[in-house]
C-alpha cells in the first residue's frame, strides 16, 4: 500500500516484501524503498538513518523514487496477465 501512495517503505527483506520493494541504490539511481536483511535493531536503525539522509540531502533522488514507487503495479489484473503470459509460453 505504501508504494501506491508514495510513502517510501522501510522493510526487512523477507517474503513478499523482498519481492515487491526494490532497495534504493544511490549509484544507479534505482529503487522503490529501503530495506535491511537481518532482524536486529542496529541494522534497522541504520536503514532509517540512511533513508533520512536521502530525504534531507538528496530531495531530487527521493522524489524520483516516490515516482517509481507509485508507478509500480501489483494489482490482481497485472498478476493475471503475467500468469496468462507464463501459461501461453509453456
Amino acid at each position: 500500500m505504501s508504494l501506491r501512495y508514495g510513502t517510501l517503505p522501510i522493510v526487512r527483506e523477507t517474503g513478499g516484501l523482498k519481492d515487491t520493494v526494490e532497495p534504493y541504490n544511490e549509484y544507479e539511481k534505482t529503487g522503490t524503498g529501503f530495506s535491511f536483511t537481518n532482524y536486529n535493531a542496529h541494522e534497522m536503525m541504520a536503514t532509517v538513518r540512511y533513508a533520512e539522509r536521502i530525504y534531507y540531502d538528496r530531495k531530487r533522488d527521493w522524489n524520483k523514487m516516490v515516482e517509481r514507487a507509485m508507478s509500480q503495479d501489483f494489482s490482481w489484473g497485472n498478476s493475471a496477465k503475467q500468469y496468462e503470459a507464463l501459461y501461453d509460453s509453456m
